[in-house]
């Protein structure tokens, strides 16, 4: 008469007992071994450690391969990994950065800034998650995005974020949005703590090393939830007067986050868009830029023709025209933006409010 079969908690094959080894009580948990080998794994699996960065599993040998911050303690089984956090400020539970990307005036690049500044972080290694949070849904529709939930589903609660992200391609994940999300800003608006509902809402979200807004051109609770959940500010502004007016408007707003809602939110930088280098008026907006803001402001994206086609082929501007001025500016931008992100401090963006006037 055969013995009875028990199951392994290792690998979940089918075994006879045999020998003592074979069986541990851990707690008030009886635990099965069909090996040797299986045991072994076991054993080892309590000293295993998950990265921070990836998700691998590693045993902790090494000194850096631990990191103590106010977020608590991170992991990395890679000087690789390692530094690729240390790269993010640690602002965040799982390192991450936030980055709002926002001008109250339309038809300054802030879309195509925003596709291009994640596809271009993306290339370069970092995990990112681009949310759009403009009704229009310009993400999905530049991308191509097929998203059954959107972010308006995570901001009533609906679905969880997990639920809505979709792949867009190596390190780039999207939250889209559509029309849907102008009604549920109408719902924001009675809803206690309106202002921080985005950051309640995303507090799950982990395993990214950027997450960039990509914000509607209006001054509305939308975007007021965006800055409360930002770390920093990129504002992209068209090289004409009009455009620069709207950054004092924004840089109020900005004021009012941090003063009224106790939120540290800080210019990271600024994007001259449309910039053409033959008109007067571009290069005058560029200087002006330039003494205001002074080492914030990141290189010129000039006019270019394969940036505006980009989205009618459901491209960034990387993968459509890799060698075009469009993706040369973009990439300046992305490098030039992860520099100042390594030197950016907390009080980082107080200059800028206080220049900025009434």
């Amino acid at each position: 008469m055969s013995s009875a079969l028990h199951t392994c908690s290792v690998c979940s094959s089918a075994f006879e007992m045999r020998f003592a080894y074979q069986m541990q009580k851990q707690g008030d948990q009886i635990l099965r071994f069909c090996s040797q080998s299986c045991h072994e794994r076991h054993l080892f699996s309590a000293d295993l450690r998950q990265c921070s960065v990836c998700p691998q599993q590693f045993e902790l040998k090494f000194a850096y391969q631990q990191l103590t911050t106010p977020t608590g303690t991170h992991f990395f089984c890679s000087t690789d990994c390692r530094e690729r956090a240390t790269r993010a400020p640690e602002t965040r539970p799982g390192l991450m950065r936030c980055i709002a990307i926002q001008n109250q005036k339309g038809g300054v690049g802030k879309t195509t800034t925003s596709v291009n500044v994640a596809a271009g972080l993306a290339d370069a290694g970092f995990r990112t998650l681009l949310v759009d949070l403009d009704s229009q849904g310009n993400v999905a529709v530049s991308l191509g995005l097929n998203a059954p939930k959107t972010v308006t589903e995570v901001l009533l609660g609906q679905a969880e974020p997990a639920e809505c992200i979709v792949n867009v391609g190596p390190n780039l994940d999207a939250l889209a949005s559509n029309n849907t999300l102008a009604s549920a800003e109408i719902q924001l608006v009675n809803m206690r703590d309106r202002h921080k509902i985005l950051r309640h809402r995303m507090r799950n979200v982990t395993g990214y090393d950027y997450i960039i807004l990509d914000c509607g051109p209006s001054l509305s609770v939308l975007n007021q939830n965006a800055l409360v959940y930002a770390d920093h500010l990129v504002i992209p502004v068209s090289c004409d007067y009009l455009s620069l007016v709207g950054v004092r408007q924004i840089l109020k707003t900005l004021r009012h986050v941090n003063d009224i809602l106790l939120h540290p939110v800080s210019v990271l930088g600024v994007v001259p868009t449309l910039f053409d280098v033959r008109t007067k008026s571009s290069t005058e907006a560029l200087r002006t830029l330039e003494s205001y803001f002074k080492g914030r402001v990141l290189p010129a994206v000039r006019v270019n023709n394969k940036l505006r086609e980009a989205p009618s082929h459901k491209k960034t501007i990387f993968e459509f025209a890799p060698d075009s001025h469009g993706a040369e500016d973009y990439r300046s931008v992305v490098a030039k933006l992860l520099e100042l992100a390594d030197s950016a401090t907390q009080g980082g963006g107080e200059a800028d409010l206080e220049q900025s006037g009434t």
